[in-house]
């Protein structure tokens, strides 16, 4: 029996608090997984409309109902991984809303089990 297949992107009870505050302050809002340059590799918070999710861009899931993104050829890269986004103190990025909280986002990942792999291969 195949097991159900496992979200590819999921969240730290942290991660939550920070994300409703966010949400609480500014709407709707997703989140870009950064592929790097400027903010490392940052899961960056943008309010809904003020991010342009490219056509080559990869809907992982969501977390506390807000999407999050990652780029195709980063997706190729991670997609045996899940994404955990988890919050630590710090700065945020420069144009991602966790900037001046003092806490910022972060993303740890596990590679999934074979038997998730299959699941998510036969999706």
């Amino acid at each position: 029996m195949t097991p159900n297949k496992p979200a590819r992107v999921s969240a730290t009870p942290g991660a939550l608090e920070l994300l409703a505050e966010i949400v609480g302050d500014h709407g709707p809002v997703l989140f870009h997984q950064s592929g790097g340059c400027c903010d490392g590799s940052s899961p960056m918070c943008y309010p809904v409309g003020d991010f342009k999710v490219g056509e080559g861009d990869v809907k992982l899931g969501e977390i506390g109902g807000m999407p999050v993104y990652i780029s195709g050829s980063q997706f190729e890269l991670w997609k045996h991984t899940q994404l955990i986004i988890d919050v630590v103190p710090g700065r945020g990025g420069m144009f991602s809303l966790d900037n001046g909280r003092e806490r910022r986002f972060l993303t740890r990942s596990r590679v999934f089990t074979q038997e998730e792999q299959a699941a998510l291969d036969a999706a």
